[in-house]
């Protein structure tokens, strides 16, 4: 089995008119999700939702120099990363088929490197 991290990103608007019953029925859409891994004979090995972009802080390294610490995100975009799931999975076909029924807007799937020491990036 293969690690995959599903990045997931979405338009941050909704948060700005969210009920507690909107709320309620995503949290449904991703328990939904979780149990449709399971039932494909993958797992969930962690995920959580992010707050919005506009508590973020970004820390740039700068050659000869100290760190930069700026707030908010290094892009603007009208999506951000929302959160995240480390998925395990028998292969890349099979992410993908879950990454489709994921309850985000857009799911950047991407393979979890190995680094283990006969290891590296893989091209």
């Amino acid at each position: 089995m293969a690690q995959y991290m599903f990045l997931l990103f979405d338009s941050e608007e909704w948060y700005d008119n969210v009920t507690p019953e909107d709320w309620q029925q995503a949290m449904k859409l991703h328990g939904a999700f979780a149990e449709a891994v399971e039932k494909a004979g993958a797992r969930i090995l962690g995920g959580e939702a992010l707050e919005r972009s506009s508590t973020a802080s970004t820390v740039k390294q700068r050659e000869g120099s100290e760190p930069l610490v700026t707030d908010g995100p290094f892009l603007e975009t009208k999506e951000a990363l929302g959160g995240f799931y480390l998925v395990e999975a028998r292969d890349l076909d099979q992410a993908l088929e879950l990454a489709k029924i994921c309850p985000a807007g857009n799911v950047e799937v991407r393979p979890v490197m190995d680094t283990s020491a006969d290891s590296g990036p893989q091209a």
